[in-house]
């Protein structure tokens, strides 16, 4: 949710680390802050915005300094103030820290450094760990049995990088990623390997419950019971480097354009086939997402079930604590994640796992938390996706579902990829037609998204996206639930968005559009056949009946995009929102 980056090496470090921080801002852009040790004192700047707005305001990378942390913050705990904002200082202005998560225990823990004599100056929990680091150092000035002491007295999941004023860092992970980047006479902790990525590629991934300590002696990782941990050094993908915008305006335009190239490296063949054998020899099969990747999940139950004949229950990771009896014992749980790091879908998993369930995950992050804690992994292959709303992500997974479907049913489908590729590059060439709706949508404030079938889970997408990007109150709306409420909220002050390719569901889906535009009501029509009840007709082109939701969801994400644009939202950085949600 939050980044967090730390640096100890031979270079200025404030420079470092406002890089890495504006890299990783999509995790996070409430406030900025940064702290540096120099001249054997802990020197701190931050403020609210985004990275670029608080360092040209205070001027973060002019602090001087060879060691140093970072934080960009998406607030949980206090509202967004410059007193809330990290990097936060313990009373003694000694020890410096950012942290990433939620600690459960904070005002427990809180309390009770009062009644020590502590003062604190901020809503957070992270100010509570500052504290603690420093009661427990003053009681045993060893960095080590400091920190070993505070990870047994904090309860959430958390990641956390301390500087300490002799230019120790020490960082220590629970649930939530911390990276070490290993450079030349350098070293980096970072939340995301982008926050490093351009100074190396050399990369230890922590595992649960170890923590690191930097000094002059180098790196030492251990685990929460103070036991030497051995560990690898990773070479981190050239890709993740390559997250500049380049000539397109925004990281999130740049993304949908990067489509037809995304749906043609999806998957690997191997993987598919590993996974589909996975699939058959599943006792019980499950599936569970966030977000996007839950719309995701939607497509995959409808696509098994009509094709191969395979029965898969959906389940939103956000709600399977609440209903953790639905997994039955030795059953099988497909877990998509964009970032493998979303919160709610390891707690899926951490369930599943306790009555002995296989985990399959599709992952753009391969050195992910989920990553650890599958049987099987299968890659995105998307590349980077830095804006906040996913989309290539989004045709990645359905890409992925759909090939593993079809070897599930003996190429039933049979895709031609290029072919699809080829339609989607060709939607992506005109913007014109989308762009004009946009405008017309300035000052809407509600809009509804019907399919039915298989495009109703496509509906849902695209009421999510509209309403990441343009803050617009979208719905996606089943076709055959029309009358079932839905239509009274039908008036020439609303717009519907209509899913509607010619497949079986075309003839139905047109009657609910007339019924929508006799109450007065704009219609948006998403097809490949026009017709009179539509005011704007989106065109898409012709394609294997199965697969229009991989080609009809491209025209509203850019909708998506243009409203945001007219709305004067920047649409890589929707307010409220994160890209990793690594918080429940």
């Amino acid at each position: 949710m939050c980044s967090i980056i730390g640096y100890r090496g031979k270079n200025s470090a404030a420079p470092i680390l406002v890089n890495g921080l504006q890299r990783m801002e999509y995790r996070g852009y409430d406030s900025v802050g940064v702290a540096t040790k120099s001249k054997n004192q802990i020197l701190l700047r931050k403020g609210i915005g985004k990275v670029i707005e608080v360092n040209n305001a205070v001027q973060l990378d002019e602090l001087p300094g060879n060691t140093g942390i970072g934080h960009t913050r998406w607030a949980t705990h206090g509202k967004v103030t410059e007193e809330n904002a990290h990097p936060h200082t313990s009373n003694s202005g000694k020890i410096a820290i950012v942290h990433n998560g939620i600690i459960e225990n904070f005002e427990e823990l809180k309390s009770d450094l009062q009644k020590k004599g502590f003062d604190f100056h901020s809503e957070t929990d992270t100010e509570v760990i500052a504290n603690l680091i420093q009661l427990n150092f003053d009681e045993t000035p060893d960095v080590k049995q400091a920190i070993i002491k505070t990870v047994s007295q904090l309860k959430g999941h958390y990641s956390f990088v301390v500087i300490f004023e002799d230019g120790t860092i020490a960082g220590a992970r629970f649930h939530e990623p911390l990276i070490v980047g290993v450079g030349k006479n350098s070293y980096y902790l970072s939340s995301d390997v982008l926050g490093f990525i351009e100074k190396t590629d050399d990369a230890v991934y922590l595992d649960n419950e170890d923590f690191v300590i930097l000094n002059d002696a180098g790196i030492h990782i251990y685990g929460f019971d103070g036991s030497s941990v051995k560990y690898q050094i990773t070479k981190v993908s050239k890709e993740f480097a390559d997250v500049y915008k380049g000539d397109y305006a925004h990281f999130t335009l740049k993304e949908i354009s990067e489509q037809p190239d995304a749906i043609l490296r999806a998957g690997n063949n191997d993987q598919i086939q590993q996974f589909v054998d996975g699939i058959k020899q599943a006792k019980n099969l499950y599936i569970t997402g966030s977000g996007t990747s839950y719309n995701a999940a939607e497509i995959a139950k409808y696509l098994m079930s009509k094709f191969a004949k395979i029965k898969i229950n959906t389940i939103i990771a956000s709600e399977l604590p609440f209903s953790a009896d639905d997994i039955e014992r030795d059953s099988t749980l497909v877990a998509i994640s964009q970032s493998g790091e979303s919160a709610d879908v390891l707690e899926a998993v951490k369930i599943a796992k306790e009555s002995n369930t296989n985990i399959l995950s599709i992952v753009n992050h391969l050195n992910s938390s989920l990553s650890q804690e599958s049987s099987l992994l299968m890659g995105l292959n998307c590349g980077p996706e830095i804006g906040v709303a996913a989309t290539k992500s989004f045709t990645s997974q359905l890409t992925i579902l759909y090939k593993i479907t079809d070897e599930l049913c003996n190429g039933c489908i049979n895709p031609d990829w290029k072919k699809v590729s080829s339609i989607v590059s060709k939607i992506l060439s005109n913007h014109s037609k989308i762009k004009e709706i946009a405008k017309d949508l300035k000052n809407i404030s509600d809009i509804y998204v019907l399919g039915r079938g298989i495009h109703l889970p496509i509906a849902k997408e695209a009421a999510l996206k509209l309403k990441e990007l343009s803050y617009i109150h979208a719905e996606g709306i089943a076709g055959g639930e029309l009358k079932h409420g839905p239509l009274a909220l039908m008036d020439s002050n609303v717009y519907v968005i209509i899913v509607n390719p010619t497949d079986s569901t075309y003839n139905d889906t047109l009657n609910s559009a007339n019924e929508i535009k006799a109450r007065g009501a704009k219609i948006i029509g998403i097809s490949n056949k026009k017709s009179d009840v539509y005011d704007y007709w989106v065109e898409i082109p012709e394609i294997d009946e199965s697969l229009y939701p991989i080609i009809e969801i491209i025209p509203i994400q850019l909708l998506a995009y243009y409203s945001a644009l007219e709305k004067k939202t920047n649409p890589d950085y929707p307010r409220n929102l994160a890209k990793s949600v690594t918080v429940k």
